[in-house]
């Protein structure tokens, strides 16, 4: 690809995960599903709950895959993804950044992250080391061309950083939280599962209990994350 601001670039899936992860995957998906289908004393509603999720998972994992698209054009980049398009103009774009993930052992190392003026980030499907050959390459010809359309030169703004490191701070609370409220989640199930006979005198605990504690978690894990984590920069 050269530099020609006009020539439209998209960004497909080129390359697909190795074998032996997918096998994995889906032994351990069938091996779920397995051991819920299995006659023993949980209720169906608790059972039913495992393979409705995973398929679920599946549908969307398979969609992201198969429509995931990033598109570069005279308008600016737009990104599909298993649902939706998500578009941002140049104009509205602060930075073009190559992160690495933490994750050692994904296929991709590299992924490239659009930050807009308000400091949120868009993860752009396919730009990564995974898809191709110099990822940091070829963003660099991405954020030339941004400064071509945006008529100047890309340079460090401080209070959009400080949006940036804000919104991590943010981000990071939430990710954490949102693990802590899946496993009270499952806690949940699991007292249910043990304590709690399905019927209709007792469908309405089963549902607040099943809500409500995830939720209520969440909202106190958030709070006390963002409390307690530093406020870093979200890029390295």
């Amino acid at each position: 690809m050269g530099g020609d601001i006009e020539v439209e670039r998209e960004y497909r899936r080129q390359r697909t995960t190795s074998r032996g992860r997918i096998v994995a995957l889906w032994f351990v998906m069938g091996n779920c599903v397995l051991q819920l289908s299995r006659p023993d004393g949980i209720p169906l509603p608790y059972k039913l709950c495992g393979p409705a999720l995973i398929a679920l998972l599946s549908v969307w994992a398979f969609l992201a895959v198969r429509r995931g698209l990033t598109s570069v054009g005279a308008d600016g980049i737009a990104v599909r993804g298993a649902f939706r398009v998500r578009k941002r103009a140049w104009h509205d774009i602060y930075d073009l950044r190559v992160e690495s993930r933490n994750n050692k052992n994904a296929d991709a190392r590299l992924w490239t992250w659009l930050y807009d003026n308000d400091g949120r980030r868009l993860l752009l499907p396919n730009v990564d080391d995974w898809q191709l050959p110099d990822v940091r390459a070829e963003v660099e010809e991405l954020r030339t061309a941004a400064a071509q359309h945006q008529g100047t030169a890309w340079e460090l703004r401080p209070e959009v950083e400080d949006r940036i490191g804000l919104r991590a701070v943010r981000r990071k609370a939430r990710e954490r939280a949102v693990t802590g409220a899946l496993l009270v989640f499952f806690a949940a199930i699991g007292y249910l599962v043990w304590t709690v006979p399905v019927h209709d005198g007792h469908r309405l605990l089963a549902v607040l209990l099943l809500l409500s504690a995830p939720l209520s978690a969440y909202a106190l894990l958030v709070t006390l994350f963002r409390l307690r984590s530093p406020r870093t920069p979200a890029h390295t």
